[in-house]
């Protein structure tokens, strides 16, 4: 279980957002009781079901960018120059909290945490919420935009491992457990037992202490960057304000969606898109040739 502080976004870039929030200030619960990780249990089939229509479209002029399903991922054409917004729908009728990165970096503190730990959005009921930038402050957020890599905000903070992708992973708000009552023993005035039953006390079953261990970071050089290659710059101030409140989140992301982007040529050089011909290609002209055609006579040349 996870507690937390959480903002409240009003406008600005959460376009399409009634309610959107980000999570702050995380502290973790010491102990789960048996009762609720057995409804853990029974959730993991749900999530399975519903893990699928959680839905994450990155946005140009207002129109999701056409997606590529290749090598187990999603793919999209990034337009260079063109800013874009991330578009996130929530299929629960409960609330949630989505993790959200671009390039790395959280789009709400620009920090590379777990998703556990990360700052996150708050999406509420069967809601939707538009993502177009880096959060700034409580009231100011820089938009998204394709560039390259020299030009990413990334490089700008030195974090160039993981640019041209965006994830999503999503918490569910925790809910009230019932716990189950069982009913006492009846007494019987020739039970010679029903004494000593009344005695009895059941002790509330628990579970050790969970503990959040830290993932180690690799020592690795990251490459140098490339304008050959998709990234997110930071781009220029819209306002968009955002508030505090609290809520408490299962430990176990509910699902996780993950998009690649990259210019044309380097989806062609991926296969995920065929090569565009600007001219005929000679070649493909030959191949194309027939012997017959529905011609009575010869043409004048």
């Amino acid at each position: 279980m996870k507690k937390s502080l959480v903002i409240l976004s009003f406008a600005g870039l959460a376009l399409t957002a009634v309610c959107a929030h980000m999570v702050l200030n995380v502290t973790t619960s010491a102990a789960k009781s048996m009762v609720a990780d057995v409804v853990d249990v029974d959730r993991a089939t749900q999530r399975r079901v519903v893990e699928r229509s959680f839905d994450v479209q990155l946005l140009v002029d207002g129109r999701p960018l056409e997606e590529y399903f290749a090598r187990g991922r999603k793919y999209v054409e990034a337009r260079e120059g063109a800013e874009y917004e991330v578009r996130i729908r929530n299929p629960l009728p409960y609330r949630v909290a989505v993790s959200l990165s671009v390039d790395g970096l959280n789009t709400i503190d620009a920090r590379r945490t777990t998703a556990w730990n990360a700052s996150k959005w708050v999406i509420e009921p069967h809601g939707t919420i538009t993502v177009g930038g880096w959060q700034m402050s409580s009231e100011r957020a820089r938009r998204f935009y394709f560039t390259s890599e020299r030009d990413s905000y990334g490089a700008k903070l030195g974090q160039t491992a993981n640019l041209g992708v965006v994830s999503a992973v999503f918490f569910r708000e925790r809910r009230p457990t019932p716990i189950p009552i069982t009913p006492p023993h009846p007494i019987y005035k020739d039970d010679s037992r029903s004494s000593d039953r009344s005695l009895e006390r059941s002790e509330s079953p628990s579970g050790g202490a969970s503990t959040q261990n830290s993932a180690k970071r690799q020592g690795s050089i990251a490459p140098a960057p490339d304008d050959e290659y998709a990234a997110t710059g930071i781009g220029r101030s819209v306002h968009n304000d955002v508030r505090w409140v609290n809520m408490e989140l299962d430990s176990r992301p509910a699902a996780e969606v993950m998009i690649r982007y990259e210019y044309y040529s380097a989806l062609v050089r991926l296969g995920i898109l065929p090569r565009r011909y600007e001219h005929p290609d000679p070649l493909r002209r030959r191949e194309d040739s027939r012997g017959f055609e529905d011609r009575r006579f010869s043409p004048e040349p």
